[in-house]
């Protein structure tokens, strides 16, 4: 399976803003904007100059794509599936990012970034309505319960993530229950309680050239 090897903070200083792809590493001084806020390569900081209005399109979507660690195709392909989709293209298009399990998982606070939930939903650590699933791009729904498998609970990045998050704000689309290792997907994710800060309609008219 193809995926990014590269340092994933030259990500975030490519965009110019943190996509937080490293956890608490990004609310650190450690973080590579805070430290480093220049596009990466050898002639970063002498870059200099407006975009075009292609170039702001493009990197609106790869903003996007940076922050929900999607690769290039399978972006295509969520896109084409939000144009088939009544409502508004772009906020669809959030709307299935959202709903993938990896994301599912880092915003349940069972991981510390999305990277980190992408392996722990690999290596077979969660059930999805009673069933482990192993597939980061699995599509929740409203009413999916999502649980950690009972070996699972005392591994360290789940516990420590756990503690980390329990203070973070959980979207309103996610329900925790009584036991912290049992959640619930209660609603579709609306663009209206998400926290990112993108400009979906430039996205559309990327793709609509």
């Amino acid at each position: 399976m193809a995926r990014y090897t590269e340092a994933v903070c030259r990500k975030c200083r490519r965009e110019g803003m943190k996509l937080f792809l490293k956890g608490e590493r990004c609310l650190s001084p450690k973080c590579a904007i805070e430290k480093r806020n220049i596009i990466p390569g050898q002639h970063g900081h002498t870059k200099k100059g407006k975009l075009s209005e292609y170039g702001i399109q493009l990197r609106e979507k790869q903003k996007l794509r940076g922050i929900y660690g999607v690769l290039e195709k399978q972006f295509e392909n969520y896109y084409e599936k939000a144009v088939r989709q009544k409502g508004v293209t772009g906020e669809n298009l959030i709307r299935l990012l959202e709903r993938r399990l990896d994301n599912v998982i880092y915003r349940l606070g069972y991981a510390l970034s999305r990277v980190e939930a992408r392996q722990l939903v690999s290596h077979r650590h969660f059930k999805v309505n009673g069933r482990i699933v192993n597939i980061p791009s699995y599509l929740t729904k409203a009413g999916d319960e999502i649980e950690v498998i009972e070996k699972s609970k005392d591994i360290v990045p789940i516990k420590a993530a756990i503690e980390v998050c329990k203070e973070r704000p959980l979207p309103a689309w996610l329900q925790r229950g009584d036991e912290v290792f049992k959640s619930r997907v209660i609603a579709e994710p609306t663009r209206e309680n998400l926290d990112i800060v993108i400009d979906d309609s430039l996205i559309t008219e990327y793709y609509s050239r």
